[in-house]
């Protein structure tokens, strides 16, 4: 018979992980890329945390997370891990609310195809009422077509989306990064105009 001993610990998914004074939240694996500079390629998670998760946390889960760390010594709450938040963007918006809440700087990373998910709805008013106060979106490639090819969107039109959505966000007064990964052929400088012109900071990966 197999070795049932159910004194065996169940190894616990990582929902929660800290790095450079932020607490970064784990909330999903889907996302509607398939970049192939995508650290998913290349191992089970960062900073030591494998942030492979055997299921979605619920939301109380989440929160009930939360509630047992000390919220006030990290600069920031990060919504980011080993997907794409936005994927599920209902919960996104319902843990800003209870972090901004409670006084927290909360700031989303994401690709930005959530316009392309979410068709019909108002996502970045959305953010914006539920207290989220930073965007950091994964610009990568200073065209269409090398964007279509390091990042292999699920959605028709996606580069196009990360460009509007950061936009909209800049306009509702959200503070908006764009990123690149450095990669063999693409213009750093261009994306970095890119972002610039549109009223975004920039950072390569």
């Amino acid at each position: 018979m197999p070795d049932t001993d159910s004194s065996i610990p169940m190894l616990k998914d990582t929902i929660c992980y800290e790095a450079h004074s932020n607490l970064y939240l784990n909330i999903t694996n889907q996302c509607s890329a398939n970049c192939v500079f995508c650290i998913r390629e290349a191992g089970d998670g960062v900073y030591g945390y494998n942030l492979r998760l055997s299921r979605e946390p619920s939301e109380d889960e989440i929160i009930k997370e939360l509630e047992t760390l000390d919220l006030t010594k990290y600069k920031e709450i990060v919504f980011t891990g080993f997907g794409e938040p936005t994927c599920r963007f209902d919960t996104v918006i319902h843990i800003t609310s209870w972090l901004h809440k409670k006084g927290k700087h909360v700031r989303l990373d994401t690709n930005g195809h959530a316009a392309l998910m979410y068709p019909g709805r108002d996502l970045v008013t959305e953010l914006k009422e539920a207290g989220l106060d930073a965007v950091s979106v994964s610009l990568n490639a200073e065209s269409e077509e090398k964007y279509n090819q390091l990042c292999k969107p699920a959605f028709e039109g996606s580069y196009r989306a990360v460009l509007d959505f950061t936009k909209k966000a800049i306009n509702a007064g959200i503070k908006a990064r764009m990123t690149v990964v450095s990669q063999q052929g693409i213009d750093i400088n261009e994306c970095e105009r890119i972002a610039t012109d549109m009223g975004a900071s920039f950072r390569v990966r």
